[in-house]
């Protein structure tokens, strides 16, 4: 986006620390972030079944539709599968932090992320917050120090931070995300915060956060599977003073337009980062008769389990891709797909008008040894398009998580 300038500071009116309590063993797992005004939330919750603690703490808040202080993270343990257990000790976390902001734990949003069925270690959790509390703050090592202490498997920080002009005021967004494994389109195992200064109501943020998913979080896949703490959650605190937001405005489009821009950065760094991955991979589907079937087959095709490991293999093995296209769902003309490779290495087009081409198998090699892969296909049904991001499947998968709890 050419209207936005880069920042290293917070949003106005908010602060964070990051921190190491001890449910890890050596890395940062406690994460706070507050702000000095209530916001205006809004959430996303994983299509799993199966839902954490934290998660069904949250949904709930977000039905009951009031403000938002504060959000308590711990990474290491998901306090998912914990049973009467599990829903007490989130309260109290909840309890916990709020008692230190001076507002009422159901203004305490709460996540987990980790592993599944192991209880929290509560003393060890309560102790955390209350010593880390004081050390929030609204700098930048602040910020990355928070975005640190929420990773899992994930081996950089997932960051966005800028500032654009919304109503003739400068609003500013500051996202952080984690993500690795249990990666797949329509929620997957990633814990993602979006914070603004921005004035905007409810209802706005709430269709706003939904369209800048479907764009974003639910176009990635790594490995194929939901995850049971899944959560996307932006809060907006109004400290901007732009005139307040509302549904079908010029300044709404303009605040999806940027918000839908952060949430696609921070997905692309989930993808780059899945586990054992070696490279990225961009799959872009035009043509398609509807939205909704780009976005399927796009997903399907970066969710293929044989076309990941090809790809890895830096194998031009297009069969695999139109293969994943013709399991998706979707109805498509077979005999109208054209179907390209492309990296810095150069370009091979393998497919044309549904008819297989050569190509030169040692220019498709270097193409496909490259870090950063695009797939481009064109279906010729209709004028609708969509991306999809993911990885490469390495063997280095496998080994992460054949030993995740140890």
């Amino acid at each position: 986006m050419a209207d936005i300038n880069p920042i290293t500071h917070m949003p106005m009116g908010y602060k964070t620390v990051g921190a190491h309590i001890g449910i890890k063993k050596s890395r940062s797992d406690l994460c706070l972030i507050v702000s000095d005004e209530p916001c205006v939330f809004a959430g996303l919750f994983t299509t799993n079944a199966v839902k954490a603690a934290p998660v069904v703490w949250d949904m709930a808040l977000n039905s009951a539709g009031g403000a938002a202080r504060a959000i308590a993270i711990v990474s290491g343990n998901a306090n998912a599968c914990t049973g009467d257990k599990g829903h007490k000790d989130n309260r109290l976390m909840a309890e916990t932090l709020a008692e230190l902001v001076g507002c009422r734990s159901r203004e305490v949003l709460v996540s987990a992320t980790g592993v599944i069925g192991k209880p929290l270690p509560m003393e060890t959790v309560v102790s955390g917050i209350k010593q880390s509390y004081p050390k929030i703050s609204g700098d930048s090592d602040a910020a990355m120090a928070a975005a640190e202490a929420i990773m899992t498997t994930d081996t950089f920080e997932k960051t966005i931070g800028f500032e654009t002009v919304i109503g003739g005021r400068k609003v500013s967004f500051f996202g952080m995300a984690k993500g690795s494994g249990m990666i797949h389109p329509n929620m997957a195992t990633m814990l993602a915060y979006i914070l603004t200064d921005a004035d905007i109501t409810k209802p706005a943020l709430t269709r706003a956060l939904r369209e800048s998913t479907d764009l974003s979080f639910n176009m990635i896949s790594v490995d194929g599977d939901t995850s049971t703490n899944d959560s996307v959650i932006a809060l907006a605190n109004g400290m901007a003073r732009n005139p307040r937001i509302e549904e079908g405005t010029k300044d709404y489009v303009a605040f999806t337009r940027a918000l839908s821009w952060a949430c696609v950065q921070l997905a692309k760094d989930v993808a780059r980062d899945g586990e054992g991955a070696t490279k990225f991979i961009e799959v872009y589907v035009d043509g398609a008769k509807t939205l909704s079937a780009a976005r399927t087959l796009a997903r399907s095709v970066v969710s293929s389990s044989l076309f990941k490991s090809a790809i890895y293999g830096a194998d031009a093995n297009w069969g695999r891709a139109l293969c994943a296209m013709g399991y998706s769902g979707v109805q498509f003309s077979p005999e109208r797909v054209f179907m390209e490779f492309e990296s810095d290495a150069g370009n091979i087009r393998v497919m044309e008008s549904g008819q297989p081409l050569e190509f030169d198998e040692a220019l498709a090699k270097r193409v496909l040894s490259e870090k950063d892969i695009f797939v481009g296909i064109y279906v010729g049904d209709g004028p609708y398009s969509a991306m999809a991001w993911g990885c490469d499947l390495t063997h280095d998968y496998i080994k992460i998580n054949a030993g995740y709890r140890s």
